[in-house]
């Protein structure tokens, strides 16, 4: 157990970062094994409330993928993917608006309210909050967002809560709704909200120069070298479209991007208020 000196030090550490974030916005994508633990899903939420007791905004954009797999498996559809993205046909469409609409945000939701936050879940469809167009028909109902609107997320948390929103928008093209990747999404409200920071929960420790290897984490990566590491492939596979999100929420004003291990309880405070700092953080050129 830590002593009671060595709490006290953790306290006074966290204090500046505090002062730096209060008042300010941070977007938290929110999804992969973190979600599924409930240990994890717990530890996570209570970092959202402690970060929202102290001041700062946090927003949560969360996707279920697992989820949306368990239940197509149950209605005995299986789950398609074209370039690590889920093919979405109608009813497949029906079933993600359901799962993330319904299920696993109020999930989140609930147990945001159980451990002591005032949380709000809100669906990319609410209030004209995400809307887009087909991204490319070979991914079916995966749409492109084209706005957002930011409104019902800083009303949300002007009135004190702590909005928990799913990635499904509005189509402008159809009479549809689209699917629409949870980083994207996360990236774009990030701009929209102007946030300080982008946080993406994820299933590996960062950005490694060998993926095989934890200990070869990259800490700082500004974002024109991106293109460099593409062609070393060092960024490869399902990390290109997430850096890429990374690098467009930088372009848009966000001020710093952190690529987090979702697996690391309480890994959203040990980055944001401690001198430790765990995972790959881009940003600019200085």
């Amino acid at each position: 157990m830590a002593s009671h000196e060595q709490q006290a030090r953790t306290l006074v550490e966290a204090l500046p970062y505090i002062q730096k974030f209060t008042g300010k916005t941070i977007v938290v994508k929110y999804g992969g094994n973190a979600m599924i633990s409930q240990e994890l899903r717990r530890a996570v939420m209570s970092d959202i409330i402690l970060l929202s007791l102290v001041g700062i905004r946090v927003v949560v954009v969360h996707g279920g993928g697992p989820e949306i797999g368990a239940m197509l498996k149950k209605l005995g559809k299986a789950s398609k993917f074209v370039d690590g993205l889920r093919y979405t046909d109608e009813e497949t469409m029906d079933v993600v608006q359901q799962i993330l609409c319904g299920k696993v945000n109020k999930d989140l939701v609930s147990l945001a309210e159980r451990l002591g936050g005032h949380a709000i879940g809100l669906c990319g469809l609410d209030g004209g909050l995400f809307q887009a167009k087909l991204l490319d028909e070979k991914y079916g109902l995966v749409g492109e967002i084209t706005t957002v609107n930011p409104k019902p997320v800083e009303d949300a948390l002007a009135a004190g809560y702590i909005p928990i929103v799913s990635t499904v928008a509005q189509g402008t093209d159809a009479d549809t709704a689209y699917n629409i990747n949870a980083d994207t999404a996360a990236a774009k409200l990030a701009q929209a909200l102007k946030a300080e920071k982008l946080i993406l929960l994820t299933d590996v420790r960062g950005l490694l120069q060998d993926p095989h290897d934890d200990e070869t984490l990259i800490r700082v990566v500004h974002t024109q070298e991106v293109a460099a590491l593409v062609a070393d492939g060092v960024i490869s596979g399902g990390m290109i479209p997430k850096m890429e999100c990374c690098v467009s929420a930088i372009s848009g004003g966000v001020e710093r991007v952190h690529i987090l291990d979702g697996r690391i309880p309480h890994s959203i405070l040990i980055e944001l208020l401690s001198d430790a700092g765990i995972g790959t953080m881009l940003k600019k050129e200085d």
